[in-house]
Formats: C-alpha cells, sequence, structure tokens
C-alpha cells in the first residue's frame, strides 16, 4: 500500500540522492576514493595550490572538515601540503602526479553516473528537470538564509515554459 510519503517529491529526491551516492561510491571505490574526496581532487586540478580555509569555503564544509579529508587523500599520496613560498606559516595543498591521474579520471565517473542517471530522457526532459531541481535548490536556499552560489541560467526558460 502506497501513502503519501512515497508519493512527495521529497521522499523522491532523497531516494534518488540516496542511489546516486550509493552509486558514486560504488565507481569511485574503484579508484580508491569516497565520495566527497573526488570533488577535492578536482578543485585543485582546477586551482592547485589552495590554502586549507579555500578548499574549505569551495567545498562548503567548515575546516576540520576539509583537513580531515585532505588528510586521508595525503595519507594516500595524492595531495602533499607544502609552505607558502611567500609566507612559511601558510600552509598549501597540491596535487601528486598520482592525484593528478585520479583526477582525471574522475569526469569519466561522473560522466557514466550522469548518463545513468538520465536514461530514457530526451534532451528537453533532461533541461526540464535541470530547471525544476534550480527551482528546489533555490527554494531551499531561500528558506536556510543560504546564498545560492551558482547562476540561475535556465530561470527565464523555466518561467516561459510556466506561462
Amino acid at each position: 500500500m502506497k501513502d503519501g510519503f512515497d508519493k512527495s517529491i521529497g521522499h523522491r529526491l532523497q531516494h534518488a540522492a540516496r542511489l546516486q551516492r550509493a552509486l558514486a561510491a560504488r565507481k569511485l571505490q574503484e579508484f580508491g576514493l569516497f565520495p566527497g574526496q573526488e570533488t577535492v581532487l578536482k578543485l585543485l586540478m582546477a586551482s592547485d595550490g589552495r590554502t586549507m580555509t579555500e578548499l574549505a569555503t569551495a567545498l562548503q564544509v567548515r575546516p576540520p572538515t576539509a583537513s580531515k579529508t585532505v588528510g586521508r587523500l595525503s595519507a594516500q599520496g595524492l595531495l602533499v601540503r607544502r609552505a607558502s613560498e611567500g609566507d612559511a606559516r601558510l600552509v598549501r595543498v597540491h596535487l601528486t602526479e598520482e592525484g593528478r591521474t585520479r583526477a582525471q579520471a574522475i569526469d569519466g565517473i561522473w560522466s557514466s553516473l550522469e548518463d545513468t542517471m538520465v536514461d530514457g530522457l530526451d534532451g528537453k526532459d533532461r533541461k526540464r528537470l535541470r530547471k525544476l531541481l534550480r527551482r528546489i535548490e533555490k527554494n531551499l536556499s531561500g528558506q536556510l538564509g543560504t546564498v545560492d552560489m551558482e547562476p540561475d541560467e535556465d530561470a527565464n526558460d523555466l518561467a516561459e515554459e510556466t506561462v
């Protein structure tokens, strides 16, 4: 018997996110990574030599959380911490060659996940889904009083579709 909870958007969204995270974890495990670690590698790939504060801000986590992740990736030989050339008190995080290799593999993992998630959806459905998810994100951010960091590029298209 299906109750209202099973039909709620919140439940479906949460369940889909849980499944996506489980599949991502399985695929990342093949590269010796856990969910969340891939984001650190990709951030450093885009801009190597970030400080812990910069990483924490980009990840939208507290500095101790970022530090713990960096420590685990360092233990695997994927990152190194080095004193800044301009200020020895400032520590910067850099990718190793192995870290760079794994960061490059992440795009394939993300692409595979994306293909799996949207299998059976045509281009129009995919675009509409992205717009609707952005709307949900904006609504939730507004209630939390947080700043929505991503541009709402699909907002005009969504407004046009609802008119």
